[in-house]
């Protein structure tokens, strides 16, 4: 068997754990919104209409913020539809995904939802077919007390109190030639860039998100980003980056070893975005929102491409997500969590049904996919500081990445509580790795928790009918000797050990 171990010291520190790197995205695409969150009428509905089994599942599932409404929606999204009597709202078609929207959900019921799931809402304004005026209006209807032609029409609305939305994104994946409004990075760079100084004319406070590039992949990227931050540096907080990520046939190594990907992505946008400010010899660190992030592979949205009739809500990338695709979730949230000092926000796309880790049936019951696992149990118990560790591990010669080491892990430190939180991936899709952590610096330590999810069938998922066939078990092989924890981890295997420290 293969052999390997982490090294882990509590005096080398990465950054603080950013709570909104558990995140998530809910979309007006498919049925995430209306079937998803929204469905009056259903068993378990609210007063709002709001589906209360699927909020159970988020909290469950510990989502700390949403970004609403798109994506490539908001690109053709005009936000007043969605505001006032239910009755009065227009029925619109929308481009971007060939559906009709009926704007019975819109930012009052979201941010309704958003108090209920505990959750910090980022809103993304459209700055594909609307811009500055439009953009600093739903600013102050959705944040300005009262007193206002528009905060008192958010009161007349029903919501005497102001939303209080902090972040916001100047946009969606501007760079794409798919979007509403698709402009070159000159184009949009100045367009983010007045954005955003007369939206912080209204609340200087905020914290504002350019549109970096959606893809690695992307003819511009790189070059995106340097012309954006020219004109945004000392403008915005944040950098967006989005990937998404699939099984090509049946080359399992890569697929396992995505987050290389990720993690190379990630460095050469800090890089970037770096080069800029020394270039503006600003002292100011431009951070990453990496709010589009998740594996995805039903791109062509349904077995034939786009809808071809336009109907409400109909079944867009509805995957059914697979042990292969939990192990690789679990690999994502560990780069993300290894970059902790530069990514500030991630935002799993999406939320419910639609590339998600939720899944729900009109008028029957929620369940969880089997990459809602390792993020809910990286959400609750990834606490405190990221340690800066370091992996010893044979390598694995892959496709698309080339040499990669068989373990990917993030270590969490929580000393107010003594706990520590040791997130591992085994990427060989084909052989077990002895597994040991020494664990000399932290003093004595007991091994309070141990879970594995792994599986000999890598394609099992989760159904409405057997919503449980993929779930975390004990992980029957770990144990603390001495100083040392040590386990098995089976092929194409996700592991979470906890530990309580004296």
């Amino acid at each position: 068997m293969q052999s390997g171990k982490l090294s882990i010291d509590p005096a080398f520190v990465v950054a603080p754990v950013n709570r909104r790197v558990f995140g998530s995205f809910v979309e007006h695409m498919g049925r995430c919104v209306y079937g998803g969150l929204y469905e009056p009428g259903h068993p378990t509905a609210d007063e709002d209409g709001l589906r209360g089994d699927v909020l159970e599942l988020v909290r469950e599932m510990g989502v700390t913020a949403v970004r609403y409404p798109g994506g490539n929606f908001v690109s053709g999204y005009r936000w007043e539809d969605g505001v006032g009597p239910v009755e009065d709202r227009p029925t619109r078609l929308d481009p971007a995904w060939k559906t009709i929207e009926t704007n019975a959900f819109g930012l009052n019921e979201f941010m309704r939802w958003a108090r209920k799931a505990d959750i910090e809402p980022v809103m993304a304004v459209n700055l594909g077919t609307r811009g500055i005026a439009e953009a600093v209006e739903l600013l102050e209807y959705a944040n300005h007390p009262k007193g206002t032609a528009l905060s008192d029409l958010r009161v007349e609305h029903g919501a005497p109190e102001p939303h209080a939305i902090r972040t916001w994104c100047l946009g969606n994946e501007m760079d794409g030639p798919w979007q509403l409004g698709h402009k070159t990075a000159e184009e949009y760079g100045r367009l983010a860039a007045e954005t955003a100084r007369a939206m912080r004319q209204v609340e200087p406070d905020l914290e504002l998100v350019a549109c970096g590039s959606s893809g690695r992949g992307m003819a511009t990227f790189g070059a995106w980003e340097d012309t954006v931050l020219e004109h945004t540096y000392e403008l915005v907080d944040h950098v967006s980056a989005h990937a998404y990520y699939e099984l090509d046939g049946d080359d399992r190594a890569s697929f396992l070893a995505s987050s290389v990907d990720m993690d190379k992505f990630i460095r050469e946008v800090v890089a970037t975005a770096d080069a800029v400010g020394a270039r503006l010899k600003s002292s100011k660190k431009i951070m990453i929102s990496f709010d589009e992030w998740n594996v995805w592979y039903n791109k062509a949205l349904t077995e034939s491409g786009l809808p071809t009739d336009w109907t409400e809500a109909p079944r867009l990338s509805e995957d059914a997500y697979t042990v292969l695709d939990a192990v690789v979730v679990g690999s994502l949230l560990i780069t993300l969590l290894q970059h902790s000092d530069r990514v500030a926000i991630a935002c799993q796309a999406q939320l419910v049904n639609t590339i998600a880790p939720i899944r729900s049936e009109p008028d029957g019951p929620a369940w969880r996919q089997s990459i809602f696992h390792p993020f809910a149990l990286t959400a609750r118990h990834a606490r405190g500081q990221v340690l800066d560790l370091r992996v010893d591990a044979p390598t694995l010669t892959t496709a698309k990445h080339g040499e990669v080491a068989v373990l990917d892990a993030v270590a969490t430190h929580d000393a107010e509580t003594g706990q520590l939180a040791v997130f591992v991936v085994n990427r060989d899709p084909a052989e077990a790795v002895a597994f040991a952590t020494d664990l000399r610096g932290f003093g004595a330590a007991t091994l309070t928790e141990a879970v594995l999810l792994a599986d000999d069938d890598l394609f099992a998922a989760n159904t409405m009918d057997e919503p449980d066939r993929v779930a975390p078990r004990p992980h029957t092989s770990a144990a603390v000797d001495g100083t040392t924890l040590r386990a098995e981890l089976p092929p194409a295997s996700w592991s979470m050990f906890r530990l309580q420290l004296s």
